[in-house]
């Protein structure tokens, strides 16, 4: 791939909540977005399914764009996506008016749209807010893949800029990796455990859970990757499998949000209806932390 607006690393981030799930410690965000952007990884993204955006009022989502916004120098892509088209369209404007630099927009879900509707929904979307767009497939929390066939032709709209791909369909991802190569438009990783195969495939980076605990070992992954050093790259994907497991042992991000609470980047505290990581899953994640800061 040639035309590749987004490359790199791009961590989903945790939305911190101060003591009480109901309130949002934005210093805390701010301070996590800077740890992130010192590690340096390529562009955040705030406010997807990692930061809890289904539980946040549209108020808290766009206050939440707008501190990390001020607090870096890097790309913010906002996670803007509904199941419906209307409320999609005004979390983008407010996105956009809080300062991103670009849009991931998870698929219609619970309403399971066809083909037809599932591309008119992202082109209204893209006729009325001018900034990049990522298309996010998830079939697992949405009910419904988008088909190759409606991601390429989304791919020649000029603001719809890239594809999120955790379908876990190397097949699929393959296609349309081949099929938008002459397209202004990027193919990222949605799942850590299948970065590296994707970026074999041509993938240009992805938007990673595991970079918010170990930003700096998964940005070394995707950059030695994308230079066609893949000897290292496998290595530090052995080093991170076992990370990229305990991460989805439970519901994202239950399991994130604990990992940085260990790590003393962040609380663990979650919105309603998610709940606290199990004690024996805790355990286990602890244990894989530990091992990943044992020296070489």
């Amino acid at each position: 791939m040639t035309n590749t607006p987004f490359r790199g690393v791009y961590p989903a981030m945790t939305t911190p909540f101060a003591g009480d799930h109901d309130r949002i410690d934005y210093d805390q965000l701010r301070s996590d977005a800077q740890r992130l952007e010192r590690a340096g990884v390529h562009g955040l993204v705030p406010v997807g399914s990692t930061g809890e955006s289904a539980t946040l009022t549209h108020d808290e989502h766009a206050e939440v764009v707008e501190a990390v916004v001020e607090a870096v120098d890097i790309p913010v892509i906002a996670g803007t996506g509904s199941n419906a088209t209307h409320e999609a369209l005004e979390l983008s404007r407010r996105a956009e008016d809080a300062g991103a630099d670009g849009l991931l927009l998870i698929s219609p879900y619970y309403n399971k749209p066809e083909p037809a509707g599932m591309e008119r929904h992202f082109r209204t979307i893209a006729d009325e807010v001018d900034l990049p767009q990522i298309v996010y497939n998830v079939p697992s929390r949405t009910g419904r893949n988008i088909d190759v066939e409606t991601t390429v032709s989304l791919a020649e709209h000029e603001n719809i800029a890239g594809y999120k791909a955790a379908s876990g369909d190397l097949g699929q991802i393959g296609e349309i990796i081949e099929r938008t190569r002459d397209e202004e438009f990027s193919v990222l990783s949605g799942d850590d455990a299948l970065t590296l195969p994707m970026l074999s495939l041509g993938a240009t980076g992805t938007i990673s859970v595991s970079a918010n605990v170990e930003p700096e070992r998964t940005c070394e992954l995707v950059e030695s990757a994308l230079d066609g050093d893949y000897g290292s790259a496998q290595e530090l994907q052995h080093e991170l499998g076992p990370l990229f497991r305990t991460l989805f042992s439970e519901t994202n991000p239950i399991p994130v949000k604990t990992a940085m609470e260990i790590r003393e980047y962040g609380p663990s505290e979650l919105r309603p209806p998610l709940s606290a990581l199990s004690e024996e899953n805790r355990e286990e994640l602890a244990e894989v932390l530990n091992r990943l800061e044992e020296p070489a």
